[in-house]
């Protein structure tokens, strides 16, 4: 078969065939769904590490140094998000995106997001400052986290495939972790409401400013430059 008729056919059959859906209360691993239309349900808070600048750093220096940059950064944020009890469900590049459910996944979501910025400040720049005294860089990152249902479906060809996430928290979370690092950590207003006051408040004081998102008609999201102290 001519690989154009392949694609059409395959296409073809994406659109036409039945979904398989189930509920699910675990993150599912890959071996667990078709490759056909099948699918996990479940409700879950999405994170998105990104680390910030990427492109000046590897225009300006050494691949090494990047690569180095690169893995203290995701390094010690998926450690993060599996302590904080979520899963690491993709990398992509300079960026980590974990899933956290249960009756706690926004708490534990947003304690995991102030961890990583304590990491950063604590850990990472420091050792990299040691290493490298004469360098300007630093390393800056942003997490961005919502929450809502979704949909899990695995995606690809065999041999080489991957879960892919759907759903509104997944597409929030990384648009977030893109917006400006001069706030480390940024969140929706439902990932705000659900969460519980202990990563709300600092000594009495909101650790969140109330912000508008312009770009995204007007959404109210929250910002913070606070951190977690590990």
């Amino acid at each position: 078969m001519a690989l154009k008729d392949d694609l059409d056919a395959e296409v073809k059959k994406i659109f036409r065939e039945q979904w398989t859906t189930r509920d699910g209360n675990v993150v599912p691993e890959s071996g667990e769904l078709k490759l056909g239309n099948d699918a996990v349900k479940l409700d879950g808070t999405v994170l998105y590490a990104d680390l910030s600048g990427s492109t000046k750093m590897v225009d300006n220096y050494k691949p090494s140094f990047a690569a180095e940059s690169y893995k203290a950064y995701l390094h010690c944020a998926a450690k993060l998000i599996k302590n904080e009890g979520g899963a690491i469900t993709a990398y992509d590049g300079d960026r980590v995106m974990g899933v956290f459910i249960g009756a706690s996944k926004n708490t534990s979501a947003v304690r995991c997001g102030l961890k990583i910025n304590c990491a950063v400040k604590k850990i990472i720049n420091p050792a990299l400052k040691t290493h490298y005294p004469n360098t300007d860089f630093t390393v800056r990152q942003v997490a961005g986290i919502d929450t809502s249902s979704l949909l899990v479906a695995r995606t690809g060809v065999r041999g080489a495939n991957d879960l892919v996430w759907v759903g509104r928290a997944a597409n929030y979370a990384a648009k977030l972790a893109g917006l400006s690092a001069d706030y480390s950590t940024r969140i929706t207003s439902r990932v705000y409401d659900a969460m519980a006051k202990e990563v709300k408040f600092s000594k009495e004081k909101s650790m969140w400013e109330k912000v508008t998102w312009t770009t995204m008609n007007n959404m109210t999201i929250y910002r913070s430059t606070y951190l977690w102290n590990l």
